[in-house]
């Protein structure tokens, strides 16, 4: 609890501790006025101060306004206790708000400590601690054991364990040895690592996690902009009401009924009506749903960017997904060398040195395949054809590699291979050499993922991929996927999404899922977009609206539940305090509403309404 909050709550039990002693004490007149306005200060000064601040900026209505008219009103009618309690309970609704709110930001707060306060630089035998902002990409930084990563990099020297949790959501720690990359934010667990910084700090992974955080609160949901628009035109309105039920029935009886006015029962009325008024209940507890729905997705690895997106997301109707290191994991390995013409170890030498200036999945394999040191003044004139290949020239030799449409574009007969798996055909000076066969394994839980969105009423999962026919449509036939388009190129995987977006009904989303720079555009056109964010490039995170940190596509399904209890959340808040605002207003009204129950009507219905928002933050773990 901080100390403004210690500071209401030292105030609500003065309050009840005063009114105690004021029940039991006989007195009457202006000295019971005098010692009731001690409790009434005690509790609402910052409300009337608030109020008057509004008043004097020309921004009258809002809740502090209304609580300030009617409890000050209810005192100069005699009603002193209930003007107190007024307050009072105001006040206690206030705390419970801002603790729930606290909870929520608990989350967002948890993730900021992995931002790291300095990076170690290592000269002539000693460690220098520095700014992270100043290390330059391809320094040489150490990370001792129980420091946090501070920039992405690759490991040059040492092995050791990282807990990863507050990237990813995974307690299971993850094992690192010289090669591997890895990412900010991350706490290294136990050997001494050495990493070469392959970003600025303002480029790597944890800037970019709590950028997107900070940030997500600043794109409000429709539901958001729908309650802001209507406190906007609401509060004036029951104000002017409360004006006219005050006035308008007291004129009505002296003068057409020949009664007397009455117009303490009247005045009464009008200032119960405003307590019951207040939409307080709606203005907090809304974006409280949102706020603690991200933070909570947050902190167990799912990034959402606003909670414009966390509602979109609910309504997902349709998931496409790109293939590689989406569904599948995206190392991939050279299975056989067929159909060669030269020796398999030359063939393999000329498509790694062709592919070498590519950082495709593909490539890397075929580096690895080749085992030997790629030297890259022996390639010139790279050519690369987006979604066919590359053609390039090796110690002066033409070489084409890439799949069967390069070979078509080339004019040259190909084999085709029975083995599924991605095929990279090569020709040599200007004639077929043979095809790689190259195989790629599915992630271990994207049939699980598939079976998980299906069951939460995604009514179409389609797989849009750059690679060949048989190997996707042997994925999908996998993963039980329903429709598959292979052999694309970015611009048609973009048409793809266009013609089923045109399919789908209104109201309805699709979601697009993908990982490489390729997928941007779709990522973009997509309704939600979806990024991997461990293995995923920068421009598809960038275009992404939901990142997900460690690459597990089961998240998507568990995202869209998250989505859709938050949105629940959000609409029985908002039928519930209209419902029950707009009965209490009628009673009011009509007289048969006191005080009390108007009590019950704003403060009751707000702390309802906010231990109802977070119940988000005690969804199950994802």
């Amino acid at each position: 609890m901080n100390k403004k909050q210690k500071s209401v709550l030292f105030r609500i039990l003065a309050t009840v501790v005063l009114m105690a002693i004021l029940a039991l004490l006989p007195v009457s007149g202006y000295v019971r006025f005098g010692l009731f306005m001690i409790p009434y200060l005690v509790i609402g000064y910052d409300i009337l101060k608030k109020a008057a601040k509004g008043i004097w900026n020309r921004q009258v209505f809002d809740e502090n306004f209304l609580m300030a008219v009617a409890t000050v009103g209810a005192i100069l009618l005699g009603e002193y206790t209930e003007g107190v309690a007024v307050m009072l309970f105001y006040q206690i609704g206030e705390l419970f708000q801002s603790y729930a709110v606290g909870r929520s930001r608990k989350n967002i707060s948890e993730l900021m400590d992995i931002r790291p306060d300095y990076a170690n630089i290592e000269e002539n035998g000693t460690l220098r601690r520095v700014d992270p902002d100043e290390v330059e990409v391809g320094t040489v930084i150490v990370v001792q054991p129980g420091e946090k990563i501070p920039i992405d990099g690759v490991v040059t020297e040492g092995a050791s364990s990282l807990n990863t949790s507050a990237l990813t959501g995974e307690s299971v720690p993850r094992s690192v040895k010289a090669g591997e990359e890895v990412i900010s934010g991350c706490i290294n667990l136990s050997g001494v690592l050495k990493l070469r910084t392959t970003k600025e700090f303002g480029e790597s992974t944890v800037s970019k996690i709590l950028d997107l955080v900070e940030n997500a609160s600043s794109k409000k949901s429709r539901s958001e902009n729908f309650i802001s628009k209507f406190a906007r035109y609401y509060t004036p309105a029951v104000c002017y009401g409360a004006a006219a039920l005050a006035v308008l029935p007291p004129l009505v009886r002296l003068v057409f009924l020949d009664l007397s006015a009455d117009w303490g029962t009247w005045i009464y009325r009008a200032l119960t009506f405003l307590v019951i008024s207040c939409p307080c209940a709606l203005v907090i507890s809304i974006p409280l749903s949102f706020f603690a729905g991200i933070g909570g997705a947050s902190k167990q690895g799912v990034l959402v960017k606003g909670s414009n997106y966390l509602e979109a997301l609910s309504h997902a109707k349709y998931v496409v997904f790109d293939k590689t290191g989406t569904m599948t994991q995206g190392v991939f390995e050279v299975a056989g060398v067929h159909h060669n013409t030269l020796p398999e170890g030359r063939l393999l030498e000329y498509a790694a040195l062709a592919e070498s200036s590519s950082s495709h999945p593909i490539s890397k394999s075929l580096q690895r395949a080749y085992g030997g040191e790629i030297d890259r003044n022996r390639v010139t004139d790279v050519q690369e054809i987006g979604g066919e290949g590359v053609l390039a020239k090796v110690d002066g030799v033409p070489v084409a590699a890439g799949n069967g449409k390069l070979m078509r574009r080339l004019g040259l007969e190909y084999s085709e291979c029975r083995s599924v798996g991605t095929l990279v055909h090569l020709a040599v000076d200007g004639a077929y050499a043979g095809h790689i066969l190259i195989a790629d394994m599915l992630k271990p839980h994207a049939k699980d993922a598939i079976a998980a969105l299906k069951k939460c009423g995604v009514k179409k999962t389609v797989m849009l991929t750059g690679d060949a026919k048989n190997v996707a449509e042997h994925v999908a036939s996998e993963l039980a996927i329903d429709e598959v388009h292979a052999e694309l190129l970015p611009g048609d995987k973009v048409s793809q999404v266009e013609r089923l977006l045109g399919e789908k009904r209104s109201g309805e989303t699709l979601a697009f899922v993908g990982d490489g720079i390729n997928d941007a555009p779709v990522l973009s056109r997509a309704d939600i977009g979806i990024a991997m964010g461990a293995l995923g490039s920068d421009a598809a995170i960038e275009a992404a609206d939901v990142v997900l940190m460690d690459d597990d596509p089961l998240k998507i399904a568990k995202a869209i539940r998250l989505s859709r209890k938050c949105i629940r959340i959000v609409y029985e808040n908002i039928y519930f305090a209209i419902g029950v605002k707009l009965i209490c207003l009628l009673l009011g009204a009509l007289g048969i509403a006191n005080m009390w129950i108007a009590i019950f009507a704003d403060v009751g219905v707000m702390v309802l309404a906010v231990l109802n928002a977070i119940r988000v933050l005690f969804t199950k773990r994802l």
